[in-house]
């Protein structure tokens, strides 16, 4: 019946799209996978699919869980435990799935780590459930959902999921149902001690070298690039970066060998959240023509927020960031001496590495002047550096697609970046691209003097007051909502579908 139902469809139809993830912003996030499983989904609804979004029900959402209506059960079969699926309708908008099964996923803190920051122990037993689900679902082998939804496409996100591809070739090989795995970032590749493989009874073909084996350990990720029918990415250049070793993490020849089903979508940006025309956590709303007196009130803001005095020569620099080295936040700190010297300011709002901590705060204490840090996160405190900084600092080592920079153009915060990822796809720079093109500056290489030359030019371009302002004001006409990435995704799925 799938495979009839696939091949009736006619190009521009309504798609039934299952999307399976780990986390769901506002209920679940760690990190950009959050934001887009949330964006992303509703973007598609928004041109007419009907979007399933599955996620586990964690211990803390309850409350979540208790607007869940239509529960199908889920009996234990195989080893593995019972569950329920519960429907949360949303009108409009994309409805939400989620997998209540306690015996997995009631633990205390958050999707992959406890209250103390320590890997949940049965994590490979607890998303090798949840992609199995999926593919189930995808299957059509839950008569109960089958009767009334069955899937014309399954979109996977990162490991967690990344199992769902290779079960469903098990589940469904005669309807072939088309599945999709998106990295979002290849680093995280879901490794586990070859002995998981018995212990969750997964075909042998998956623990060899030609399956889902990696250097003695066994890949989750690696299991969905072998299987999936297409291999997406949130960028244009980090589909290229990864296929080479600098930023394979070991999975390059891999990537190589499968880049025909390789492509880079680049994320965007929920539009409507981050807008300073409308945006109520910023000390004075603006658009394009209210740029300068928008951005005067939002900097008076940050300063005083931060504890910064004002009237400096130099430029006030943002960063919101994960304090980490991948972020480059070490160049930063080792540019600090520039900084000071041309008497400019840094705000930083984040949370990681000690060390990385320890030494803004260090700087911060040493320089009150010039250094304001806050460790953790605050939303409010997010949306003011952004719209009160005079540029925002990005210079990472490799950034999948990374939104902070989109969201620096949108609020006319120049952005100072390294060209890599979805930063060279979204930043168009001061040199290469002209003074009447450019939106940013672009670092050639994640090192401090390359990070101080574009400081510089930074600061140069701003003691030019109109040309300044004309670099802001076209970053702020960017386009960077999800609409034109929904329907690359769309297009790749009608592709995928009429091969079948």
């Amino acid at each position: 019946m799938v495979a009839a139902r696939s091949l009736s469809r006619f190009q521009g139809d309504p798609l039934n799209i299952l999307f399976a993830t780990s986390e769901c912003a506002p209920w679940v996030k760690t990190g950009g996978l959050g934001d887009v499983s949330a964006a992303l989904p509703q973007a598609l609804a928004g041109l007419g699919h009907d979007v399933r979004v599955l996620m586990p029900a964690y211990g803390a959402l309850a409350d979540l869980k208790a607007q869940a209506r239509d529960w199908t059960p889920w009996p234990a079969d195989a080893g593995w435990p019972a569950a329920r699926l519960g429907r949360v309708t949303r009108p409009g908008q994309f409805d939400l799935w989620l997998l209540d099964c306690p015996a997995l996923f009631a633990d205390a803190g958050g999707p992959y780590q406890d209250t103390a920051g320590r890997d949940h122990a049965h994590n490979a037993r607890r998303f090798a459930f949840l992609a199995r689900v999926a593919a189930h679902i995808a299957a059509g082998a839950v008569p109960a959902i089958a009767k009334v939804w069955r899937a014309d496409v399954l979109h996977c996100n990162d490991w967690p999921t990344a199992l769902a591809p290779a079960w469903l070739r098990v589940t469904d090989a005669a309807s072939r149902v088309p599945s999709v795995v998106t990295i979002h970032n290849l680093a995280y590749q879901g490794l586990f001690p070859m002995g998981v493989a018995d212990a969750l009874a997964l075909p042998p073909s998956w623990a060899t070298v030609e399956g889902a084996e990696f250097w003695g350990q066994l890949s989750y990720l690696k299991a969905g690039l072998v299987h999936a029918d297409a291999i997406t990415t949130v960028s244009p250049t980090y589909a290229r970066e990864i296929r080479t070793e600098a930023f394979g993490c070991g999975l390059d020849g891999l990537l190589r060998a499968r880049e025909a089903h390789l492509s880079g979508i680049l994320n965007g940006i929920d539009a409507a959240q981050w807008d300073p025309s409308t945006d109520t956590l910023i000390a004075a709303r603006y658009d394009a023509d209210g740029w300068r007196a928008g951005k005067l009130a939002n900097r008076r803001a940050l300063r005083q927020a931060m504890g910064l005095p004002g009237q400096r020569r130099g430029l006030l620099f943002g960063v919101v960031s994960r304090l980490a080295s991948q972020k480059g936040i070490d160049l930063i700190v080792d540019s600090l001496p520039w900084l000071i010297a041309n008497d400019c300011q840094l705000a930083v709002l984040g949370s990681g590495d000690a060390v990385l901590q320890q030494r803004l705060q260090a700087a911060a204490a040493a320089h009150p002047a010039h250094v304001a840090v806050r460790i953790g996160f605050d939303e409010t405190l997010a949306h003011l550096i952004e719209a009160g900084a005079d540029a925002f600092l990005m210079p990472s080592r490799y950034e999948p697609c990374g939104l902070n920079q989109m969201y620096s153009q949108r609020y006319g915060t120049p952005p100072v970046v390294h060209g890599t990822g979805g930063l060279a796809d979204s930043v168009d720079d001061f040199v290469a691209a002209g003074p009447d093109a450019a939106t940013g500056f672009v670092m050639p290489e994640a090192t401090v003097p390359a990070l101080q030359a574009a400081m510089a030019q930074a600061l140069l371009v701003a003691k030019q007051p109109a040309v300044w302002e004309a670099l802001c004001r076209r970053g702020m006409a960017r386009d960077f909502g999800w609409d034109a990435s929904a329907r690359a995704y769309v297009a790749l799925y009608e592709g995928l579908i009429a091969k079948r």
